[in-house]
């Protein structure tokens, strides 16, 4: 691969988290969206995906990035939000696995829950390096907010019962990680960012600590992990399935993360499917607006021509019915590949059956991920 095939791609960061602890409204606050109020239920069910490009890192972590003459070289952030409901457990497995990095969000006021143990374990049996956003600051007894401001301004404000309560509460969450054998601190206290999770605590009401967060994803990507982020610029398109979808219009179309490669209309691609491999080409290419998600678009999707990676899409194409949501898709280039991809997905697929008996009710659903979340 020449030197002019390659470019460093936006790291893929999983949000993760138990249910109701503030997940898709802190990407709300990041993107400037409701996505959150219009869930149903106002809690996650589906797994989504958004690009946040770097100027909008750079509008809200300015003030940060200024206070420590830093910057941000990445090409923006790819954010994949996960369900917290107990039943969605196949999901967030989905989110951990695909991540370069990931943001676990935890209630600062109630601490770890059972969807906090269990993304933990996704991201420990990934090997995915993670931050933890202690969310909520606001309630916490005495909080004086200030919209938007970094954590760092924030804290000095604050009366010493409410900065003591902080600490306190921050400890706790120190020794939950210290008994799973993780080395954690405060952010502003971490000595080594490659030995040490960092805690950053957050408001996703009011905007406080977003700065923080958002800056010390994008260092700690291009700091650590430039070869890990280096993709083929025109090489085959190399993805995994994140839903798949009845869209009006277009029949069943797939929402799809594109983490190597080129993926273009027309392409010849093979997804894992129920029974074997699902072999068909690219009809149309939809691409979500910056900052919009693909689960919910605020706008319409843009039709494009190609995506590179990374890039959240939705792929419609022909007899995709039957394809799984979590499968891998490849663009296929030479015929004697499909057999090497049939026996790569089929070993893949082992680990995303949805088990069913003979006789029992009949359940529909509106995406594969909703049906898992039912079956199970």
């Amino acid at each position: 691969m020449s030197e002019t095939a390659t470019k460093i791609r936006q790291p893929i960061i999983s949000v993760l988290g138990h249910v109701d602890h503030g997940k898709t409204l802190l990407l709300d606050r990041i993107r400037g969206t409701t996505v959150a109020a219009r869930e149903a239920g106002a809690l996650t069910q589906h797994i989504g995906a958004t690009q946040v490009p770097t100027r909008t890192i750079e509008e809200i972590s300015g003030k940060f990035l200024k206070k420590f003459d830093t910057g941000v070289e990445l090409p923006g952030l790819l954010f994949i939000d996960t369900p917290g409901h107990e039943a969605f457990t196949s999901l967030r497995r989905r989110g951990g696995a695909l991540a370069d990095l990931a943001v676990l969000v935890v209630d600062i006021t109630e601490g770890f829950k059972p969807q906090t143990m269990e993304s933990i374990d996704h991201l420990k049996r990934n090997q995915t390096p993670f931050v933890l956003a202690a969310n909520k600051i606001d309630l916490i007894p005495g909080w004086r907010p200030e919209e938007g401001a970094c954590f760092l301004d924030s804290l000095p404000k604050q009366n010493q019962r409410v900065q003591r309560d902080l600490d306190e509460r921050i400890y706790e969450i120190l020794g939950e990680l210290h008994k799973l054998g993780f080395r954690a601190e405060r952010f502003d206290r971490v000595e080594n960012f490659r030995k040490e999770i960092s805690i950053v605590p957050t408001s996703a009401k009011t905007g406080e600590g977003v700065p923080e967060l958002l800056s010390i994803l994008a260092g700690l990507a291009q700091r650590f992990m430039k070869d890990e982020l280096k993709v083929e610029v025109t090489g085959p398109g190399r993805g995994t399935v994140l839903e798949v979808k009845e869209e009006r219009g277009l029949g069943k179309t797939a929402d799809v993360i594109i983490y190597d490669g080129k993926l273009a209309r027309g392409d010849e691609i093979a997804f894992g499917g129920l029974d074997d491999v699902v072999v068909t080409k690219v009809r149309a290419l939809l691409e979500p607006n910056p900052l919009d998600e693909i689960r919910d678009p605020q706008d319409k999707f843009k039709h494009v021509k190609a995506v590179h990676a990374a890039a959240g899409v939705k792929v419609a194409a022909p007899n995709i019915e039957y394809v799984v949501a979590g499968a891998p898709m490849w663009v296929i280039e030479e015929e004697d590949e499909i057999d090497e991809l049939r026996q790569y997905i089929k070993e893949r697929l082992e680990t995303l059956r949805i088990q069913s008996d003979i006789e029992g009710v009949i359940v529909k659903a509106d995406t594969l991920g909703s049906l898992e979340a039912l079956e199970k």
